[in-house]
């Protein structure tokens, strides 16, 4: 199985979060946690657009996590 570097931007109390980190589990991802809230350059780059998923270093998903578009995203990276 391919390694993904994942980063899930969020913080505390945002529920689409919590939606986004049980897609990614169910793939059989592991996202490392962002509080943007601890970091104000992050606080203003995403304040309005949580989550923002990052994987491999690309933002790839950002409010929602589609799964169509993941399970192609993986496919495309396992190929």
């Amino acid at each position: 199985m391919t390694a993904y570097h994942t980063r899930l931007f969020t913080r505390p109390g945002c529920h689409l979060c919590e939606d986004a980190e049980q897609i990614l589990l169910r793939h059989g991802i592991v996202a490392e946690p962002v509080n943007i809230d601890e970091d104000p350059q992050l606080k203003e780059k995403y304040g309005c657009c949580i989550p923002v998923v990052e994987i491999n270093g690309k933002v790839r998903f950002r409010g929602k996590v589609n799964e169509v578009l993941l399970r192609r995203l993986l496919a495309s990276v396992e190929a």
